[in-house]
């Protein structure tokens, strides 16, 4: 789906001086041309498809990168990027803005208070439809707002000047606001689309909704109705994303080098987990069938910065946000399927700077995710360029600070190109997602089970990952540590791990300082409490005259 952005109140003074002194009084009643007025917007089924096509404008898109900046996931070394760096840093006053932003919410408001104006000119279940689609907008938004900053004020209305002041709504009000809404638009929104102005891929569908009403009710430790909700969505015909075959530069990568295959048949299994899992991500196979929701992106025109952000500088990136060695010791063993135990940070140190081989042992068969996702000194990647081997130069300019660079999410193809932006659709809801949240809140609500360990099973062997022993994580405690780990190595990079770690109250323990791989200090952290939410900026408290309250802490 393409997006347009309609600007409803638009004005220039280009040119007016001329206009006043030589134009008649009639011509200074017709609309201005670049201004669309209301009298005469609203009167055509075309004139809604624009304004909800504005709507779906606001959605985030490469932007979520930067949420795992924040965590331990990941490091945002530029301050003027994003405030993830101020937040991972615990540098954080009421100064900052953050996502304190209600024009998404405006918007939605503004086209579910006019759109019935068009009733008489347009099918009116097409219309019914659109308005469900704004209102799963206008929950996915008030969803990002209670992430960060809990109770907000709850605006289900253009307010009129002069009341604009409101207060906070209690986040309990909010939250039930959000699933009553994804409820009943569930009701009205279909399945799928079938293509075409009217019905492109990429609206919110059924199961959008359901899978963003069990990712609500799985933060809020919902546990029954967040398993049910994501087990609607595993009844719509959603499957995990593969690859049968490997082709064009992608069989020139050595992977022997790194993994110790016991066969063919284990190679090919590791390589097709690989490719399985990097490829949904890809242009060429976006809209695949285990997206739920994506950030469309018009192909050559609205392009995503990716291939900038994530790079490093001798790739023509600008090594934005990278990650850290935390999550690189969190990618398993590919040959025993268990946590690996990291090296001693001065021992990996010492053989770094001695260039000793055994520094790239730490590297050897790891779950192919992480080498679908992390480049690392010696990591092949012949489709960024032939013969390509990824080497940190630290200290030049666009370079990683922690020695490592994201592969995941980047797209080599343009990198061939002419054009070397990337426009991918950005994934932001997708069924691994929902097999995890399924596979957490049923863990949660009644222990382990065989829907919860096939759950899990699937994502691990479209990855190329063993199954989940069953007599080894027997136990509900066993078990969530599992399901964590999963969900960290699965999303990572998708602006899953802020909310994680807060809900899981285990931010104070991984919210540590960061080190690149010679040991040398990347960042300093520090953790307080009142990081669990964000503050509400100041400004907006002055401009509100004191209606709005401050969150604790600040």
């Amino acid at each position: 789906m393409k997006k347009r952005t309609i600007t409803i109140y638009i004005s220039t003074l280009l040119g007016i001086s001329s206009v006043l002194s030589s134009c008649s009084k009639d011509f200074l009643e017709r609309p201005p041309l670049n201004q669309i007025s209301e009298d005469t917007f609203w009167k055509k089924e075309a004139d809604v498809f624009q304004a909800v096509n504005g709507v779906y404008n606001k959605l985030g898109g490469d932007g979520i990168i930067y949420d795992d900046g924040a965590t331990d996931n990941a490091h945002a070394q530029y301050p003027w990027e994003s405030f993830a760096t101020e937040i991972s840093s615990g540098n954080v006053t009421t100064a900052l803005t953050g996502s304190w932003n209600f024009e998404a919410i405006r918007r939605c408001n503004y086209f579910l208070e006019n759109a019935d104006k068009a009733a008489e000119v347009m099918d009116q279940t097409l219309l019914e439809r659109y308005k469900a689609e704004v209102r799963f907008l206008r929950a996915y938004f008030y969803h990002d707002l209670t992430n960060k900053y809990g109770a907000v004020p709850l605006i289900t209305k253009v307010l009129p000047l002069g009341e604009e002041n409101v207060p906070r709504d209690e986040k309990t009000a909010i939250i039930q606001f959000i699933t009553d809404e994804l409820s009943a638009v569930a009701a009205i929104l279909p399945a799928e689309y079938p293509g075409g102005k009217s019905n492109e891929r990429g609206r919110a569908t059924k199961g959008a909704a359901w899978a963003l009403l069990a990712r609500v009710q799985l933060y809020e430790g919902q546990w029954e109705a967040a398993a049910d909700a994501a087990q609607d969505v595993m009844g719509l015909g959603y499957s995990l994303f593969k690859v049968g075959a490997e082709s064009g530069d992608d069989t020139k990568d050595d992977y022997q080098k790194w993994v110790d295959f016991n066969s063919a048949a284990d190679e090919q299994q590791f390589r097709l987990g690989l490719r399985s899992y990097e490829g949904l991500f890809r242009q060429v196979h976006e809209g695949n069938s285990e997206v739920i929701l994506d950030r469309q992106q018009i192909n050559q025109v609205d392009a995503n910065y990716l291939n900038t952000y994530l790079p490093s500088g001798d790739m023509g990136g600008w090594s934005s946000v990278t990650p850290t060695q935390a999550l690189v010791d969190a990618y398993a063993s590919y040959k025993t399927g268990e946590p690996v135990s990291p090296t001693d940070p001065a021992q990996r140190a010492t053989w770094y700077k001695n260039n000793d081989a055994r520094f790239s042992n730490e590297y050897r068969n790891r779950d192919p995710r992480f080498y679908a996702t992390v480049l690392f000194d010696g990591a092949p990647w012949n489709s960024f360029s032939d013969g390509f081997q990824f080497k940190w130069t630290p200290g030049a300019s666009n370079m990683s600070q922690t020695g490592y660079n994201f592969r995941k999410l980047v797209d080599p193809t343009f990198f061939k190109e002419p054009i070397v932006d990337n426009h991918a659709n950005v994934i932001l809801l997708r069924y691994a997602e929902v097999l995890l949240t399924y596979a957490e809140a049923k863990n949660e609500s009644t222990g382990p089970d065989a829907s919860v360990f096939e759950a899990l099973d699937q994502i691990r062997q479209r990855a190329g990952m063993a199954k989940v022993d069953r007599s080894k994580y027997g136990s509900k405690e066993l078990l969530r540590t599992l399901i964590r780990q999963e969900r960290r190595v699965e999303l990572a990079l998708e602006g899953q791990r802020f909310m994680d770690i807060r809900r899981w109250d285990i931010a104070p323990q991984v919210m540590k300082n960061i080190y690149d791989v010679r040991n040398t200090l990347a960042q300093e952290r520090i953790w307080d409490d009142k990081l669990n939410l964000l503050p509400v900026p100041q400004r907006e408290i002055d401009l509100a005259q004191g209606i709005l309250t401050q969150n604790p802490g600040y």
